[in-house]
């Protein structure tokens, strides 16, 4: 770009938004504020005293040298390191910035990593929601843009090598469909409570599609407990919660039952409160399916969100979770404990 007198901008296309402010001094002066010319307009000879009256003595114009990028071509490159599968870039460029929006509903991935490689690279910048959580097709997940009008062929290049070969975000769609609940406790096998964590656990998976197709009261002996989590092995269900009997005490068998079972056991324990005492584990079945096996601790009952909904995004688009994904929920992993919970706008403060 090249600055020029406004007297001399005829014919030259402008660089930038020019914003114009009209104070509405007198009854029939109109009041306004924003841009009276639009970036890549061609001046002409009329809009000259207009300019001058915007107190634009000078102005930028548009004279790409050699080894420049525009803005907005630059934009669209930027998208590209982010957009990955299930999610789509959407729009035109507009002053260099381009949203990145989910096309299915899932699970939100990013690579962190990777994302602050490319944010430690100046003049570019990649904003993004928090990974690991539900979104809905349409929704929002990430903006990017240069911060100058032009940019250096080789800063954008320096941004590009950060990214590596693949899309810094994607959305894993959910894809689980069944589950099957083994409610543990004495006192609700024989009746004397009702089953209250079942319609819970019925509600938070039916939000991301998945059907409870198996409810069992097996009490609380770990034979019992076993034998009802092979029946529901043997229906084929895709997800698999225990709940309650999560806590130490003699009583709670729910954790050995599982591992008798034969699940591949994750974690036991979460850095998370509520929901401490929250175990994940794996059954490996024949011909490589892994069927997820959570054993739900208490507070989920009665807590609006606990790290059962934390994780939950993650299981119902198949997407496996490691000890290391359990490990960094411990930085906001707090519940504040809000009188009014907004989660998940506020997920534990984040």
């Amino acid at each position: 770009m090249r600055l020029v007198r406004t007297e001399d901008a005829v014919g030259h296309v402008l660089c930038h938004d020019m914003t114009q402010i009209l104070t509405g001094d007198s009854p029939d002066a109109p009041r306004f504020k924003g841009p009276r010319f639009r970036k890549g307009h061609v001046v002409t000879a009329e809009d000259v005293p207009v300019l001058l009256s915007m107190g634009k003595v000078n102005l930028y114009v548009w004279e790409l040298e050699d080894g420049m990028v525009h803005e907005d071509d630059a934009a669209r490159r930027m998208a590209a390191l982010v957009a990955g599968p299930g999610t789509e870039a959407t729009g035109a460029p507009s002053e260099g910035k381009i949203n990145v929006r989910a096309a299915v509903d899932g699970v939100l991935l990013v690579d962190s990593e990777r994302l602050r490689a490319v944010n430690s690279v100046e003049q570019v910048m990649v904003a993004t929601r928090r990974g690991g959580f539900a979104v809905r097709a349409g929704d929002l997940v990430a903006g990017t843009r240069v911060i100058p009008l032009v940019i250096a062929e080789e800063q954008l290049a320096r941004a590009e090598a950060a990214a590596g070969e693949e899309p810094l975000l994607s959305v894993a769609p959910f894809s689980l469909r069944t589950a099957a609940v083994v409610a543990t406790g004495s006192e609700v096998a024989s009746g004397l409570i009702e089953d209250r964590f079942t319609p819970v656990m019925v509600d938070k998976l039916a939000a991301y599609g998945i059907e409870v197709v198996s409810r069992s009261t097996p009490g609380d002996e770990r034979d019992a407990v076993v034998a009802a989590i092979d029946e529901t092995r043997a229906a084929g269900v895709d997800l698999v919660l225990c709940t309650g009997g999560m806590s130490v005490d003699p009583d709670d068998n729910t954790p050995g039952a599982i591992r008798a079972a034969g699940a591949r056991v994750v974690a036991y324990g979460a850095p998370v409160l509520p929901g401490a005492m929250l175990l994940v584990g794996y059954f490996d079945e024949p011909g490589g399916r892994s069927v997820p096996v959570l054993g739900v601790p208490g507070c989920a009952m009665y807590n609006k969100a606990t790290v059962l909904d934390l994780i939950l995004p993650r299981l119902a688009a198949g997407v496996e979770v490691t000890r290391s994904d359990l490990v960094a929920l411990g930085e906001g992993g707090l519940c504040l404990g809000c009188t009014e919970c907004t989660y998940p706008h506020c997920p534990f403060g984040r």
